[in-house]
């Protein structure tokens, strides 16, 4: 966040939502390098979402909100005691009750700049943003000297759609102000929407010179310089805030891994990036897996040798989850979540697994079916929804051991409705030993 405009993955002034906008492209992008599908050329950037406001107020605690109501009371003609209690209510994000009392303080003081703009700012805040953009202009005419309304007003205009205003004031803002963060990244949106790649990178690479530590800018600037296929600048971007912990630069990351762009290839990166994406909840990460799941499980029409790349990848994520957890003693046991367990941490075991698990680990996956049926006393109960989830996305893909396992859960009620049915259905579908010998053992005990 860059004073009060939030980055990409907050709602101001925000990068294009390539999550909800685009997901296909995200998909193709991180795909194409493991020759799992065809990668089309990107398009140009799609719209930018509606940013929140620019310059909101700090929150304030709760006993100063009756102190200033008291000034109020006190003084029925004090504008000022309107302009602060109003304020305070934008700040607690209680917009319309704010609209009410800085409308009656420019009442009062109809040439008061801050209440205008405090005003402007709120009716943003509430969604009226051709109100908010009437006032915001009027304070701006008065008073062209202030900064705090005109970042709000080009936010209001983005909200608009309205990019060629939006950039005209911002750009104007930046030539008067060129240390102003907020409003280089602002700007940097703006263009990215209008297409124009070169502006935007100018933009964010000026915020970064301001704020190194900006991981949304940085982002953003990777995003901008993929799509203008400058890979060998874009991958630092994205592996920087990748590991500041942003999830769509951690999948693209992953994507650069994938496939050499801009770093050597090394698939067990990809899987430790998308990883890490996926366990944030990034649905783009967890389809990337699963596709390179198909390939090394051979349920991908591609060569032995692919095949061979996704296992090993697999494996080498798995084996350096030991070296994040240097103060674990393997004595002899097959997955890091295993070994959390033995500790006794069981909370950090069960996530653990879960990441072995989506990465082939099969101790893992037996490590978590027990977990399921059985839970730990006083630390975890039976038939958990994560581990669950679990199995229905594993089984889903086909893979043989999560098919028998949620095949008995369903056999069984275990943790969901009993369904004989379904188990069967899901053992027919399993050409593998153990699934027979359970179908058959279902199939005599049914009726």
């Amino acid at each position: 966040m860059i004073g009060g405009v939030r980055g990409p993955r907050g709602l101001a002034t925000r990068r294009p939502d390539l999550q909800k906008g685009a997901p296909l492209f995200l998909v193709l992008l991180a795909l194409g390098p493991l020759g799992c599908t065809t990668v089309a050329a990107p398009g140009p950037p799609p719209a930018a979402s509606v940013p929140l406001p620019a310059a909101a107020p700090a929150r304030p605690a709760l006993p100063e909100l009756p102190r200033l109501r008291a000034a109020v009371d006190r003084d029925p003609t004090s504008a000022v005691a309107r302009h602060r209690l109003g304020r305070a209510l934008i700040g607690r994000g209680e917009m319309a009750e704010a609209v009410v009392w800085l409308r009656d303080a420019l009442r009062l003081a109809p040439d008061l700049a801050e209440a205008r703009a405090s005003l402007g700012l709120a009716l943003y805040g509430m969604g009226d943003v051709g109100a908010a953009v009437e006032e915001l202009r009027a304070v701006l005419r008065a008073r062209p000297d202030l900064v705090e309304p005109r970042l709000t007003l080009a936010a209001a205009l983005v909200a608009r759609q309205d990019w060629p205003a939006a950039r005209a004031v911002l750009e104007e803002l930046v030539a008067a102000h060129p240390d102003l963060a907020q409003a280089h990244y602002t700007l940097g949106a703006v263009r990215y929407t209008q297409g124009d790649l070169d502006g935007a990178i100018a933009a964010y690479r000026r915020v970064l010179t301001l704020e190194p530590r900006q991981a949304d800018a940085r982002y953003n600037l990777g995003l901008v310089l993929r799509l203008a296929r400058r890979d060998v600048e874009a991958t630092p971007e994205f592996l920087a805030a990748a590991r500041a912990g942003l999830p769509s630069a951690q999948f693209f990351a992953g994507t650069a891994y994938a496939g050499g762009l801009g770093v050597e290839r090394d698939l067990a990166q990809a899987v430790r990036w998308w990883s890490g994406a996926a366990e944030q909840g990034m649905r783009e990460a967890d389809e990337a897996l699963a596709q390179l799941r198909l390939v090394a499980l051979g349920r991908a029409r591609r060569p032995p040798a692919e095949r061979e790349a996704a296992e090993r990848a697999f494996g080498d994520f798995r084996e350096s989850l030991w070296g994040e957890h240097a103060d674990l003693a393997r004595d002899g046991a097959d997955s890091v979540g295993a070994a959390l367990l033995r500790a006794g941490r069981v909370a950090e075991a069960v996530r653990l697994l879960l990441r072995e698990a989506a990465a082939l680990g099969e101790p893992a996956e037996r490590q978590l079916e027990t977990l399921y049926e059985q839970g730990v006393e006083d630390r975890l109960p039976a038939h958990d929804a994560r581990i669950l989830a679990y199995f229905k996305i594993a089984a889903a893909e086909g893979q043989v051991r999560p098919r028998i396992a949620l095949a008995r859960f369903y056999a069984r009620g275990l943790g969901v409705p009993k369904d004989v049915a379904r188990a069967l259905g899901l053992l027919r579908a399993t050409p593998h030993e153990d699934a027979q010998r359970l179908l058959r053992e279902l199939s005599a005990a049914s009726p």
